[in-house]
């Protein structure tokens, strides 16, 4: 059933877009006072968002073309996977919750670099004299080339065991490793992901809902998201201030990857991170000097929100 939802979503996704519809005019209702809106496919739901222009209003398929554009060269490890429309059909499911669609036209381009930003970095093949500049190669990959265990974590053996034989290597947009992850990514999309976490480098639909989903849900309970630190809706509190963390695209490294990244100065991890972010902003036409002052950017001096899921368990069995 669920296959044949998402085929049924994606083909009316596919004709919507391919039409160059734009700028849908929305079904609009007033609710205690508070207007909300439903667009059709792409934002659907009575939601506030749905209000604003969404995503195809503002990003096309040709920006999608140039940040990702090395990604279907013959070198590349997941050639003719990664395509704009996936990306769109993926978004529409998070839309109406604000992803690219909170604030105005500005605000919503800027989610979308700092996303796929993070997208680009996490899937690129790309080095420093590589064709096109180390920047150009982003979704190069769809999972993990060469795993060097299967990233099963018997702690989490009552709650996501593994399956025998199974591996739960690096998969996705936002790469998902260890059982734990895949089933509860598994979990929040309806889909058997810890039986079968292939699913995730077959459908790269699939693999740009994980990717949403981790960025608009929290890590942890208490813990704010990527998509909430990034526009402004999360506010810090005295301890946040004392730890230097702060609303931005630094926050955002902080919430996904923690002491992975953040509170180790200036290294070359994070710094991967921004400059895709900020060339995606010149990319889309937005401009880097948007991305806003460094510590904003970075998170070199905040304090990790926890220490990360993959740090604790480096030691566990695979």
């Amino acid at each position: 059933m669920e296959a044949k939802w998402l085929l049924c979503f994606t083909m009316a996704a596919l004709m919507a877009v391919s039409n160059g519809q734009e700028s849908v005019k929305p079904l609009v209702k007033i609710v205690k006072g508070k207007k909300l809106c439903d667009k059709g496919w792409e934002c659907k739901g009575w939601s506030q968002f749905c209000c604003n222009q969404t995503i195809s209003d503002y990003f096309r398929t040709y920006q999608f073309e140039n940040l990702f554009a090395k990604r279907n060269t013959p070198v590349a490890h997941a050639v003719g996977f990664w395509d704009y429309h996936s990306f769109i059909t993926a978004a529409a499911q998070y839309q109406p919750h604000g992803f690219g669609t909170t604030g105005g036209k500005l605000q919503s381009m800027k989610e979308v670099a700092a996303f796929l930003g993070h997208v680009g970095s996490k899937t690129s093949c790309g080095y420093g004299v590589a064709t096109g500049g180390p920047l150009a190669w982003g979704l190069c990959y769809n999972k993990e080339m060469s795993p060097s265990k299967l990233y099963c974590d018997d702690y989490y053996k009552y709650t996501y065991p593994c399956t025998p034989g199974v591996s739960y290597h690096g998969r996705g947009a936002l790469p998902i490793y260890w059982n734990y992850n895949y089933g509860e990514t598994g979990d929040a999309l309806k889909v058997d992901l810890l039986n079968h976490p292939e699913y995730i480098e077959n459908n790269a639909t699939l693999a740009f809902q994980a990717a949403l989903w981790r960025w608009m849900t929290p890590v942890k309970k208490h813990q704010p998201s990527a998509h909430d630190v990034f526009v402004g809706s999360w506010k810090p509190t005295k301890n946040d201030t004392l730890a230097k963390r702060v609303p931005g695209f630094g926050a955002t490294m902080n919430v996904l990857y923690g002491d992975q990244v953040c509170g180790r100065g200036d290294v070359d991890t994070m710094n991967n991170i921004i400059s895709h972010y900020l060339s995606y902003l010149d990319l889309m036409g937005v401009g880097r000097e948007e991305a806003g002052p460094h510590e904003v950017l970075t998170c070199e001096e905040q304090k990790p929100f926890t220490v990360s899921p993959s740090s604790a368990s480096s030691s566990s069995s695979s």
